[in-house]
């Protein structure tokens, strides 16, 4: 973990346009998703300068029939803190430790190791993994991980034989609420 990037990121949250204008009025607050799918753990998850990016993820849980009536995308000032950033050699590092921790423990219970699912989306081993690391650094009493940054290759190939995926991002899953600095409208939003 590090504060060693850029402070402050515009991070773009995903919602239904009810909630959207709740949480611009500060009516209600940004809730966490806890799923133990998540692939970066328990957080608010927001795209990283990616505002189109949120609100198709909106309209992916419209279609899914996932809390969404109404796609709608707000965007936030994120002041990343203490931050796990996936694109850092020592972040990896930790990341690797964790996985090890993880497999020890479910091997020595005789249970399975967590698997990806076969949906882009289905993170269920990175999701364990994450939390095990959560669950190191409280157990020594290090400080907590505020933010976690990762990038995240999904969609397809945007031509043949190509390493670029048409849905690529940055993704931020934010642990500390304290880290949300400001909320804005998105423009572009529907």
């Amino acid at each position: 973990m590090h504060r060693l990037s850029t402070t402050f990121v515009l991070g773009y949250h995903g919602c239904d346009r009810t909630d959207g204008l709740k949480l611009l009025d500060g009516k209600i607050k940004f809730r966490q998703s806890d799923n133990d799918y998540d692939w970066l753990g328990p957080g608010v998850y927001f795209w990283e300068s990616n505002p189109d990016r949120a609100f198709q993820f909106a309209e992916e849980k419209k279609s899914r029939k996932q809390d969404v009536k109404t796609p709608f995308a707000v965007g936030a000032v994120v002041d990343l803190g203490q931050c796990l950033d996936l694109t850092t050699t020592d972040s990896i590092q930790y990341l690797r430790a964790a996985h090890l921790s993880l497999r020890a423990t479910v091997s020595a219970r005789g249970l399975p190791l967590p698997v990806n699912g076969p949906k882009s989306w289905e993170r269920f081993l990175d999701c364990a993994v994450i939390r095990r690391l959560h669950r190191i650094i409280k157990d020594r009493s290090y400080p907590p991980i505020d933010t976690v940054r990762g990038v995240f290759q999904e969609g397809k190939p945007m031509y043949p034989g190509s390493a670029f995926f048409e849905k690529t991002h940055i993704q931020i899953a934010v642990m500390n609420p304290d880290c949300i600095k400001a909320v804005f409208r998105v423009s572009k939003t529907k």
